[in-house]
């Protein structure tokens, strides 16, 4: 179902909107564009859409708009930002005492939906970056090159979403206390990439770095895109790689180096990670 409806109290100043259809092989194998363009209005614009297979990434310029999407209404102004999952029931129109100026880009395919679901893990739908230039110059890149028309377009749109999405999961928010909470974890992070062999636990980190064990779990996970368990096991898995790459030494010795007190325990996590038992993954790497 798409629907879509202006009010019209004037016309738009300036409307530049791209819409390109993906080759089989672009849909197959890319991250390809389905809309892209830039709006400034003086009307009062309305857009409702629901199961729309598409994820959208707004940037505000400037004027006022509001963003309906499931239980959730919010305002944005010159700064914010909107990255949203089509699929799902949304709406948004534009101020009609200010009405907004955005530029936008629409795109699907590949791996759209796993980047949505880990952006989502850290951030709201709506954020406001630091900066929007490097987000601006990419929709730039995008229109231009979508324009243009080569036979390497598709290809060359697909490095241009991924940057974005990198972006995405990687903006720093203007927020002080977004800033405060990221280098804490950042320290956090660093704490147990240098003590990951050692038995560390929620109650220990909380005490140590006066935050409270459920907030920092929440946060960590938010951040990082997984628990703090998690990664423990991974950093202890990539030493035991390395130990059975480059040592002789036995499962149980690693399985002990790596902060594995129980060697099948060890085993277990370790075929987990690799799909393969650490003998085989001795003799696949080192023949």
């Amino acid at each position: 179902m798409l629907q879509e409806n202006t009010e019209a109290h004037g016309f738009a100043e300036e409307d530049v909107r791209i819409i390109s259809t993906p080759s089989t092989m672009a849909k197959k194998c890319f991250f390809y564009l389905q809309e892209t363009g830039y709006l400034k209005t003086c009307q009062k614009h309305n857009t409702k859409r629901t199961n729309l297979q598409s994820f959208l990434f707004v940037i505000v310029l400037g004027g006022k708009g509001v963003l309906h999407y499931g239980e959730a209404n919010y305002t944005l102004t010159k700064g914010e930002c909107f990255f949203i999952d089509c699929r799902q029931s949304h709406s948004y129109h534009s101020s009609g005492d200010t009405p907004w100026e955005v530029m936008w880009v629409h795109f699907n395919g590949c791996s759209s939906e796993p980047y949505f679901e880990l952006f989502s893990a850290q951030n709201d739908v709506v954020f406001c970056p630091a900066s929007t230039a490097k987000f601006i110059d990419v929709l730039q890149e995008l229109m231009r090159i979508n324009e243009e028309k080569t036979a390497e377009t598709e290809i060359l749109t697909s490095e241009l979403l991924v940057n974005l999405l990198t972006q995405l999961l990687t903006f720093r928010s203007i927020r002080s206390e977004d800033n405060a909470l990221r280098a804490k974890l950042q320290i956090i992070l660093t704490y147990l990439n240098e003590r990951f062999c050692t038995d560390i636990t929620l109650d220990e980190l909380s005490q140590k770095f006066y935050i409270s064990k459920y907030y920092l779990a929440r946060e960590f996970k938010k951040a990082y895109g997984e628990t703090i368990f998690q990664h423990i096991i991974a950093m202890r898995i990539n030493y035991a790689k390395r130990l059975l790459r480059f040592t002789d030494k036995s499962i149980d010795e690693i399985a002990e180096l790596c902060g594995f007190h129980d060697q099948s325990y060890f085993t277990k996590q370790f075929k987990k990670a690799e799909n393969m038992t650490c003998l085989a993954f001795r003799k696949r790497w080192r023949d």
